[in-house]
């Protein structure tokens, strides 16, 4: 190890550096990062995943989804979330060192530029100042505040340009140089500048043609922005596809050459095996490729982030040693979790429904009714409260059923049955039907789940069927199938991952057998409980239904597969109308990762509220709104759209020209970005700016007067917009500048300020390479969402002439 008392940082790093031999050096270029016993240096691992908690480490406490906190518009909040995270990424890194590292790979701070995004969850806005204000929130809390150590490694990923999954390795992402600067850096910029993120990751996709690994924007930019050093991580397995599947370099060695003297410190590849990695850097040193100062520039990143952890001290001068195990799941975290899903739910529609009165009789519907689900980047939940229980332990009487139909299958004369026993076991066909419910995830993508033991079928690496998964999940999602239909009232049964037919052998089992549908066995489906009849009778019973509709996390829309639609499942959508028709006092509860065009809800239902994924006290925080314990004081951060038609092609990045988001987006949304409703109502009044003319770069002040003139207290999210007037550049119809959260009892006034900061009204000016704030008017707009304007001002900005380079263009943008 190094030697504490040498006073300076980079010193000590460059003292080790100096005693490190060049294939030690090599080793520590991988993701783990091999010990070198003769100096007394530990093994390190870069990437533990730590998105919305502790994921894939066991129980730990499960946050609402990263789309989730940032709904909370609530960067105390979101930061105090952070640091909970941290605090339980360090006592798992006690327990076991080896395994768990205290590089950390979040916040995504990816704009969510498109809805169909298949990572959706993992974004906070499409904005990319408020993505860039939460997720530094979020990277603060796992940094911790410590002058010196760092409590984690905060990474953003995934630089750059990265919001599509299908064929993610081979797509390139084309950025306009204005959208470059105005739409994709600065939400990574932000966190790196605070100095809350020390890390970067960067992403699958190419850039304008350049595989994102190799791009000069790593150190042209990236690197530029924070006060000290930038640890850059690859993602895995992305440096092999450099002279792999994108065909960028002849081979591997030049590959990972390239990404090396581009700015790649640490390679994520192969696993815990550094081999490979090692090989090919050394051969590329051999080669001429890369040279030792290339190699020495990346291990002296890598031993500042691990200097900082205190990687490289007696573990006695670790200021975070006493971090114990009790931290993970603690009361104190159970309560923060409650206390982010309650803030994070958003009321999208109330015609005076809600909150539900005490002592109703409740029907609580639909597939996620009685169902808490884990994504891909969740920890293992250590306990789910589901919306069903949520109500169940506060009324009198509460029912519930899944909606779903449950069938049985047939061949012939024969049924498909399995064991009824909690360990499962193979399909096959006999005497003795067993009973599936069929859940639908949509696009035609169904999950059966055996009702005998309530564990899910699906397909065991040989090939055969059984029923002994507790559902979909996995980074091969072996539990789902589509039912193609055949004329004569039969069904092909297709397993999607493996794009295969189910056939049945000579043994009389289930196996996924057939490559074509020419061999493949027809199943005839016998219903035997319609499940939206079944639900809509229990609405009739009750006194109001809430029906509560989604997504599974790991199904249709997640890593690697994008969305093609914006529909709800059609069986959700059968069940929320069929549950309608039997009672008009239906409220739909939206679970899911992102946005659905719900029009028909919106128009014909009494109320719509929405939630991502809410972690371990889903159910409580839904209970709490829903019965009005809690305001819904969550907003939108993204906008809803009525139809996919509304939106660009997936891989049409230019935001600007394509008029998408709700910067340039000139329709009518469903639900526009900011939207969010109280059970309270809010009065917005006497606006005044300190200025009415500054020059740029000055801070102008805007106040409004906010009263809550409802009978019941409040949460109210004051926003802050501007339009430039003139440009000679197209602009943004509206742009979020500043914002408070504001909690306020029946009949109180508070005064907001806000910050309208006139250094950020630059655009970049790509004939000159920099950004310029131009001469000009600016309307500045306080209200509740991007389109629902209270007050309105101007603000004159001295900058720079509008130029005669190109015609001027109105506040409407028009080109």
């Amino acid at each position: 190890m190094t030697d504490p008392t040498t006073p300076r940082p980079r010193d000590r790093v460059e003292d080790l550096l100096a005693r490190l031999t060049l294939p030690e050096k090599i080793g520590l270029l991988h993701q783990w990062q091999a010990p070198v016993p003769r100096l007394d240096l530990p093994p390190f691992r870069t990437g533990t995943e730590a998105l919305h908690g502790v994921a894939w480490l066991g129980p730990a406490t499960v946050f609402p989804q990263a789309i989730g906190l940032a709904s909370s518009w609530n960067p105390d909040l979101i930061r105090a979330v952070g640091a909970a995270v941290g605090d339980e990424v360090r006592a798992k890194h006690h327990a076991d060192p080896d395994r768990v590292g205290l590089n950390v790979w979040a916040p995504v701070v990816n704009p969510l530029r498109d809805p169909r995004w298949g990572r959706n969850e993992e974004g906070w806005s499409e904005d990319p100042w408020l993505t860039g204000r939460l997720a530094t929130a979020y990277a603060e809390g796992l940094r911790g505040d410590h002058p010196e150590r760092l409590r984690t490694a905060p990474t953003v990923k995934h630089f750059l340009g990265y919001n599509n999954e299908t064929d993610r390795a081979t797509t390139s992402s084309d950025l306009p140089p204005r959208v470059l600067h105005e739409y994709e850096l600065p939400a990574f910029r932000a966190p790196l500048a605070a100095g809350a993120a020390v890390a970067a990751m960067a992403s699958y996709n190419l850039v304008d043609g350049v595989p994102a690994h190799l791009s000069p924007l790593i150190d042209g930019e990236l690197r530029r922005w924070a006060p000290g050093e930038v640890l850059v991580v690859g993602d895995a397995g992305a440096v092999t596809n450099i002279a792999g599947v994108q065909h960028h370099l002849p081979d591997h060695v030049s590959g990972f050459a390239a990404a090396l003297r581009a700015g790649i410190d640490s390679f994520t590849e192969d696993d815990a095996d550094s081999t490979p990695t090692r090989e090919r850097l050394t051969e590329a040193l051999e080669r001429g490729l890369i040279t030792a100062s290339d190699v020495d520039r990346a291990v002296r990143r890598i031993l500042t982030v691990r200097l900082r952890l205190g990687d490289l001290d007696p573990p006695h001068t670790d200021p975070y040693a006493a971090t114990s195990p009790d931290v993970v799941d603690c009361p104190a975290h159970r309560e923060l979790a409650r206390e982010a899903a309650r803030q994070s739910v958003v009321l999208l529609r109330n015609s005076g429904l809600l909150p539900l009165a005490p002592g109703l009789r409740v029907a609580v519907l639909g597939p996620l009714a009685d169902a808490v689900y884990e994504d891909w980047y969740s920890g293992t939940l250590p306990y789910a409260v589901s919306a069903y229980q949520g109500l169940a332990g506060r009324l009198p009487e509460v029912t519930t059923h899944p909606g779903s139909d449950r069938v049985a299958l047939r061949v012939g004369d024969r049924y498909v049955g399995c064991p009824d026993t909690a360990e499962g076991g193979p399909l096959t066909v006999g005497a003795d039907a067993t009973w599936f419910d069929v859940v639908d995830w949509g696009r035609d993508t169904v999950a059966l789940r055996a009702v005998g033991n309530g564990r899910h079928v699906g397909a065991d690496d040989d090939g055969a069927l059984v029923n002994d998964r507790p559902g979909p999940g996995g980074w091969v999602v072996r539990e789902t199938f589509q039912f193609d239909p055949l004329p004569g009232g039969t069904v092909l049964l297709r397993h999607l991952a493996t794009d295969r037919y189910v056939t049945v052998d000579t043994d009389g089992r289930l196996r996924v057998g057939a490559d074509g549908p020419q061999a493949a066995t027809a199943f005839a489906i016998d219903l035997v409980a319609d499940g939206a009849a079944e639900a809509a009778a229990l609405a009739a019973a009750a006194d109001v239904a809430v029906v509560v509709l989604g997504n599974h996390p790991m199904v249709n829309g997640r890593e690697t597969e994008d969305r093609v639609d914006l529909a709800l499942p059609a069986r959700q959508e059968a069940l929320l109308r069929a549950v309608h028709a039997a009672n008009p006092g239906t409220v739909l509860v939206l679970t899911s990762s992102y946005p659905y065009a719900v029009g028909w809800a919106q128009a014909h239902l009494p109320a719509v509220l929405w939630s991502s994924h809410g972690g371990q006290e889903h159910g409580t925080a839904l209970a709490d709104v829903l019965l009005g314990d809690a305001d819904p004081g969550g907003r939108l951060t993204q906008t809803w759209y009525a139809d996919a038609a509304e939106l660009p092609d997936l891989l049409d990045y230019d935001v600007i020209g394509a008029d998408s988001t709700y910067l340039y987006y000139r329709g009518d949304p469903l639900y526009p970005f900011g939207h969010g409703l109280s059970y309270t109502r809010f009065d917005h009044a006497r606006l005044r700016l300190s200025a009415a003319a500054v020059t740029a770069g000055e801070v102008v002040e805007v106040s409004v007067d906010v009263t809550n003139t409802g009978p019941r207290p409040g949460e109210e999210v004051v926003q802050l917009y501007t339009r430039q007037r003139r440009s000679r550049v197209k602009q943004p119809l509206r742009q979020l500048r500043d914002f408070a959260r504001v909690t306020l009892a029946p009949g109180e006034c508070r005064t907001v300020t806000l910050r309208l900061r006139t250094a950020e009204l630059a655009w970049w000016d790509a004939d000159r390479g920099a950004r310029v704030v131009e001469d000009a008017t600016h309307t500045v707009l306080v209200g509740r969402s991007a389109t629902d304007v209270r007050l309105v001002g101007a603000v004159a900005v001295r900058g720079e002439p509008v130029g005669r380079r190109a015609r001027l263009h109105s506040a409407s943008g028009a080109r």
